[in-house]
């Protein structure tokens, strides 16, 4: 696997306790899918890739360079981050949050150029919250207000992005367009480079679209694997102690999910 981003061996305490035990994971392009029950781990190794998480044994390398090490201005250009039920400011109207995301590349004194007002518009519009410009984030459903911070990640325009919930508040119209959107974003650019997403998701219909699915359960990733790998439905299946069933849909490689009886 041809990794970009790599955990060896994390550990992780929180209040004196381990949560993520010794976890090994390679992430390649493409879009890769977190899931696993409550309190797995999941939101914490996003943050240890992110490099916002201090390490309590282990590295986590993006193309050979450890992660934790990089000053912070470079690690904000080549990981965007979108934490769980991420802070906005009211004050603000939604494009100037968006614009937000171009100080990683630009820094924060600059003023936006032709270039940062594109690439604001284009992250604008893949997240359908170019309506609300010039609204405030007061104004805005929970939802909405998730759109227009995926699209501050988006504008970025980091190669890596790490999303942890992101459709949350998002109805299921939504939440399939942002598997769609997730789908696009992880193709190869017209440079030939290719990005790696990586969603923390609970919403299993929605990972299981993914290109590759880690699951996690206590602390561990225990598969990791394409959504049609008969193991990842069997670790499914486990993991959430018979709640779910999985099964392979006719002619690909999707798979459907369904409530166990």
């Amino acid at each position: 696997m041809n990794a970009c981003l790599e955990a060896r061996d994390v550990r992780v305490q929180l209040g004196g306790h381990d949560v993520l035990h010794s976890v090994t994971a390679q992430i390649a392009p493409g879009w890769t899918a977190i899931v696993g029950p409550n309190g797995a781990g999941k939101s914490t190794l996003l943050r240890a890739l992110a490099g916002l998480q201090p390490l309590a044994g282990g590295q986590v390398h993006m193309k050979g360079q450890a992660v934790h090490a990089m000053p912070a201005p470079e690690r904000a250009r080549r990981v965007a981050w979108l934490a769980q039920g991420g802070e906005t400011s009211g004050d603000l109207s939604v494009r100037e949050t968006v614009e937000l995301g171009r100080i990683a590349q630009r820094g924060l004194l600059r003023t936006l150029s032709q270039h940062d007002a594109e690439v604001v518009a284009q992250a604008m519009r893949a997240t359908e919250c170019s309506t609300w410009a010039a609204r405030r984030l007061t104004e805005l459903s929970g939802g909405e207000r998730q759109r227009v911070l995926l699209a501050r990640v988006l504008a970025t325009e980091a190669p890596v992005l790490l999303l942890d919930e992101p459709t949350t508040h998002l109805d299921a119209p939504h939440q399939v367009a942002l598997a769609r959107l997730f789908r696009r974003l992880a193709q190869p650019m017209a440079d030939g480079a290719q990005r790696a997403v990586v969603t923390v998701l609970h919403d299993l219909p929605i990972a299981l679209r993914a290109d590759r699915v880690l699951v996690m359960q206590a602390g561990c990733v225990v598969a990791a694997a394409s959504p049609a790998s008969p193991d990842l439905h069997r670790a499914l299946e486990r993991v959430f102690q018979g709640a779910v069933r999985v099964s392979p849909v006719p002619g690909g490689a999707s798979v459907a999910l369904a409530l166990d009886d």
